[in-house]
């Protein structure tokens, strides 16, 4: 794919057009995202980015991207693009589907968690759905895409602004969400976490509680740790800027994995006691979270040192 044409349609976001170097950008389910294969380094990066909108616009794919910092390397590459740069990047993959046919739809989105939200706030009422969207953020300024949701949601859409006071309150608005109605969310881990523990406690079934994370914000801020990959046998320093799981890979150990979000739990290795991990996954439930014992490689971090074992066996893999 071909870059376009780069825009900034809020605070520290790029909105990158996509268009392949020969045909067109196909339709795709809202909900989905390309995995973007970059080069930071001289290393191969691999990402994931919704697609933004209920449908390709002009003959485009268009993904959003923050701008983090530190960076795990992936914003800052995309960051570092030009209009005419090329990408490799997967067909689109649809990981979060919007289920039609529900009496009442809540979408919720926190940050840069619009970006699957918005196409389908964008479908369903266009299918003559009154979906009701809640849109938080740190500042107003990184609000991205206000003016087209006002347009589409009216009073629908509800602000919540850490600076303007704004806040979530995650048991009111499933109070007032239909019975049978489904909630569609993307955000920051932590947000994850306090809509599933308000679910839970309303006594909602999980099926209707439908989410995606970006997985990029965790307890604690980004620091180096080392990992003692106990059945290879090695010691692997992980920068601030790079993920476990790009740590490994650039050590030749490979895990499986597909998301790259915290959670399809893949890539999930076990961790030996003793270690403080920052779990940024929405995958592993709270009660394995408090264990320890876990951790999805893909975004998680550490504290100082952790142990893991991540599955592999010598005389398993020379026998097959």
């Amino acid at each position: 794919m071909r870059v376009r044409a780069i825009h900034e349609p809020a605070e520290d976001v790029r909105l990158f057009e996509l268009v392949p170097e020969a045909g067109a950008a196909t339709p795709y389910p809202v909900g989905s995202n390309l995995t973007v294969t970059l080069s930071t380094g001289g290393r191969p990066l691999t990402r994931c980015y919704s697609l933004i909108g209920a449908e390709p616009a002009d003959g485009a794919w268009r993904i959003a991207v923050k701008r983090v910092q530190p960076s795990r390397g992936g914003s800052a590459a995309m960051w570092a693009l030009a209009p005419g740069a090329v990408l490799t990047v997967t067909e689109p993959q649809s990981h979060f589907e919007l289920a039609l046919g529900r009496p009442d739809y809540l979408l919720i989105a926190g940050g840069i968690g619009i970006t699957p939200i918005l196409g389908m706030a964008e479908r369903l009422a266009r299918l003559g759905y009154r979906p009701r969207l809640i849109y938080a953020a740190r500042k107003r300024t990184q609000l991205a895409f206000l003016d087209r949701l006002q347009a589409l949601l009216g009073d629908r859409l509800v602000l919540a602004v850490d600076e303007e006071g704004g806040r979530v309150d995650f048991a009111a608005e499933i109070a007032r969400l239909h019975a049978e109605g489904e909630v569609y969310m993307c955000g920051p881990a932590g947000m994850m976490e306090a809509m599933r523990t308000a679910w839970a406690a309303a006594g909602r079934a999980p099926i209707g509680l439908r989410f995606e994370t970006f997985g990029s914000s965790g307890a604690r801020a980004a620091e180096p740790f080392t990992v003692h990959v106990r059945d290879h046998g090695r010691d692997v320093q992980v920068p601030a800027d790079r993920s476990l799981l790009d740590a490994l890979a650039d050590a030749g150990i490979e895990l499986a994995y597909d998301c790259l979000r915290g959670e399809c739990g893949l890539c999930v290795v076990e961790v030996a006691p003793g270690g403080t991990i920052d779990h940024r996954d929405v995958f592993l439930g709270p009660e394995q979270k408090h264990a320890g014992t876990k951790l999805c490689a893909c975004v998680s971090r550490a504290a100082g040192e952790i142990t893991i074992d991540t599955g592999y066996r010598p005389a398993l893999s020379r026998a097959g």
